[in-house]
């Protein structure tokens, strides 16, 4: 695959990450409880960060003379079915929505590292997604020490 094609198909994986992202982000807000008003600012604080990111991703893509995506990936579709499905089972509190909000930003690192192995990616698109990369860690290591707080 020529330079042009890798980085337009990668950007647009990440557009599409973000999208889940956003949408996790919001699921998680209608499933707190009144007493969690804390967490409804974090995560919206979140969906703010990948709409800053998207943007970026977007008009890296444009640049490339491509259209981005605009949807979500169908691995983030499946989740967040699953995520109603599981809140069935396991109700709606907030050790939950912040393990599933966890797996969602292990999930979002894991596209950015992969993002980050592929050949071809160019050095203004490496440097772009490697700061995108460290602002995600930096929020997961924030849900991760808020889930496991509430599980001690």
């Amino acid at each position: 695959m020529e330079n042009s094609n890798v980085n337009t198909e990668i950007l647009n994986d990440l557009i599409e990450i973000n999208n889940d992202r956003v949408a996790g982000y919001e699921k998680a807000i209608e499933e707190l409880h009144v007493e969690d008003s804390d967490l409804k600012s974090l995560f919206v604080e979140m969906i703010r960060q990948s709409h800053r990111h998207k943007s970026a991703l977007t008009g890296e893509v444009q640049v490339l003379g491509e259209k981005a995506e605009t949807g979500t990936t169908t691995s983030g579709k499946i989740y967040r079915a699953w995520m109603d499905v599981k809140a069935i089972f396991t109700g709606h509190d907030r050790e939950t929505v912040l393990n599933n909000c966890e797996f969602g930003e292990d999930a979002a690192q894991k596209a950015y590292k992969m993002a980050l192995e592929t050949e071809g990616l160019s050095a203004n698109l490496k440097s772009l997604i490697t700061e995108q990369k460290i602002e995600l860690r930096a929020s997961h290591d924030q849900i991760k020490a808020l889930r496991d707080a509430v599980a001690k």
